[in-house]
C-alpha cells in the first residue's frame, strides 16, 4: 500500500484543481510527520487512474507549440508592417499574434514541463509567484484584445459616419494599452495568491487566502472567459445583421478589401467564442464534481476501489480534452488569416517564397507547352509520321 504525505496530497490536489478540497485539509496534517512514506509524483498518478489526460497533452499540445511558434511570428510581422499598421485593426491583430505566442512560451514552461513531463519549473521562491503572474497576463489580455477590435468593427460596420473618429491607429494604440495595464493589474493579484512552500520545496496557494482566492478566481473568469465572450458574441450578431440589411437593398457600400476584413475578424472572433465558452462551462462545474471520501485519497488502492475518485478522474481527462481546444485558440489564427485574408495570404505567400516557387513551376509548365504547340504530328501518303513545325 503507497500513502500520501501531506507534501503529495497537496500535489495532487493542486492538479485536480479543486480548491474545495483544501478545506479539508487540515484534518490530514498528521501525514506530514510520516517522512518515510512513498511519494508517487503526480504524472505517476494521472497514469495510473487516467492516463489519457496525460497521453493527450504529450501529443497534442507539441502540434499547437509548432504551428503557433511557426504562424504568430509570422502573423505579428505581416499585421504590424509598415503598410498594414496603417489600420487600427492591424494593430490589434499584431499584439495578439505576440501575446498568444508569449502565451504558448509560458504554458510550455510553466504547464507543460511541470505537469506533463515531471519537470518542475515553479519550485522556486521567486518563480513560484512570477510564474503564476505571467501565465495570466495573456490570458486575460487575448479575450480583451479580441473585444477590442470586435468592438471596432461593430462601429465601422454599424456606425460609419464616426469610423474616422474612433477607429484611429492612435486611438487603437491608446485602447490596447489600457487593456495591457488593467490585464497586469489584475494578473499582478496572483503573486499574492501563491507562495513557494520550503517545507515541501512546492509551490502552493496560501492557504490563509483560501476564502479570497476562491471568490476572486470566480470572479475573474466569469468576467473575462464568460463575459467578454459573450459581449464578443453580441457585437458579431450586430455586426451580421448590419452586414444583411445592407447587402439586402443592393450591392454592399462597403468596399472590397474592408468587407474582406470584416470577414477576417468575424472568423477570429468566432473561433475565440468557439473555443474559449467551452472551456468556462468546464471550469465553471470543476466544484460541482462529486469527490470520494478524502481518506481513500491515501492509497492508490483505496482511490481505485473509489467509483466517485475515479469518475472525477474522468473529469480531469474531459477537462484535458477541452483545455488542448482551447489552447489551439493561440495557435491557428494563422489558418484563419490566410483563408481569408487576400493581403495576408500575398505576404505570407511572398515571404515564405511560394510565389516565387509557383512562379518558376508556371513559367516551366508555360515553357513545355509553348514547345508542344510550336511542333505537330501530321500523317504523309503512307511514309510514316514526320514533324512540320506551325
Amino acid at each position: 500500500m503507497v500513502l500520501y504525505d501531506r507534501d503529495q496530497l497537496l500535489i495532487l490536489l493542486k492538479i485536480m484543481e479543486n480548491t474545495t478540497l483544501f478545506e479539508n485539509l487540515t484534518t490530514l496534517d498528521f501525514l506530514s510527520n510520516r517522512s518515510e512514506i512513498a511519494r508517487p509524483s503526480t504524472t505517476e498518478i494521472l497514469l495510473r487512474f487516467e492516463p489519457y489526460s496525460v497521453y493527450i497533452d504529450r501529443i497534442v499540445s507539441p502540434i499547437w507549440y509548432i504551428i503557433g511558434l511557426f504562424g504568430n511570428p509570422i502573423s505579428a510581422k505581416i499585421w504590424l508592417g509598415k503598410e498594414s499598421r496603417k489600420k487600427s485593426s492591424a494593430i490589434y491583430l499584431g499584439l495578439l499574434a505576440i501575446v498568444h505566442m508569449f502565451q504558448l512560451i509560458i504554458h510550455f514552461v510553466f504547464v507543460e514541463l511541470t505537469y506533463t513531463w515531471d519537470i518542475p519549473t515553479n519550485n522556486k521562491p521567486v518563480l513560484c509567484e512570477t510564474l503564476n503572474v505571467l501565465s495570466i497576463i495573456p490570458q486575460y489580455l487575448a479575450p480583451l484584445l479580441v473585444l477590442g477590435f470586435t468592438v471596432e468593427r461593430y462601429i465601422a460596420v454599424c456606425h460609419p459616419f464616426k469610423k474616422e473618429t474612433f477607429c484611429t491607429v492612435r486611438r487603437a494604440i491608446i485602447v490596447i494599452a489600457c487593456l495591457t495595464a488593467l490585464s497586469v493589474g489584475f494578473a499582478c493579484v496572483q503573486a499574492d495568491l501563491w507562495t513557494y512552500y520550503p517545507k515541501y520545496k512546492e509551490c502552493f496557494s496560501k492557504n490563509e487566502n483560501q476564502k479570497f482566492q476562491t471568490i476572486w478566481t470566480a470572479s475573474t473568469e466569469i468576467m473575462f472567459f464568460l463575459v467578454v465572450p459573450l459581449c464578443v458574441l453580441m457585437f458579431n450578431i450586430l455586426v451580421i445583421r448590419e452586414i444583411k440589411r445592407i447587402t439586402s437593398h443592393g450591392p454592399a457600400v462597403t468596399a472590397g478589401g474592408s468587407q474582406t476584413s470584416t470577414v477576417t475578424l468575424l472568423s477570429v472572433s468566432f473561433y475565440f467564442i468557439c473555443t474559449l465558452l467551452p472551456a468556462s462551462v468546464v471550469y465553471a462545474i470543476q466544484n460541482e464534481m462529486p469527490n470520494g471520501k478524502m481518506e481513500n485519497l491515501l492509497s492508490l488502492e483505496r482511490i481505485e476501489s473509489d467509483p466517485v475518485w475515479l469518475s472525477f478522474f474522468t473529469y480531469i481527462a474531459v477537462r484535458k480534452v477541452v483545455e488542448e481546444i482551447c489552447l489551439s485558440n493561440s495557435a491557428c489564427y494563422f489558418f484563419i488569416y490566410y483563408i481569408t485574408g487576400k493581403y495576408y495570404r500575398q505576404q505570407v505567400n511572398s515571404f515564405l517564397m511560394i510565389d516565387k516557387c509557383c512562379r518558376k513551376f508556371s513559367d516551366k509548365d508555360s515553357t513545355l507547352s509553348s514547345e508542344k504547340t510550336k511542333y505537330s504530328l501530321v500523317s504523309t501518303n503512307g511514309n510514316g509520321m514526320h514533324a512540320t513545325q506551325i
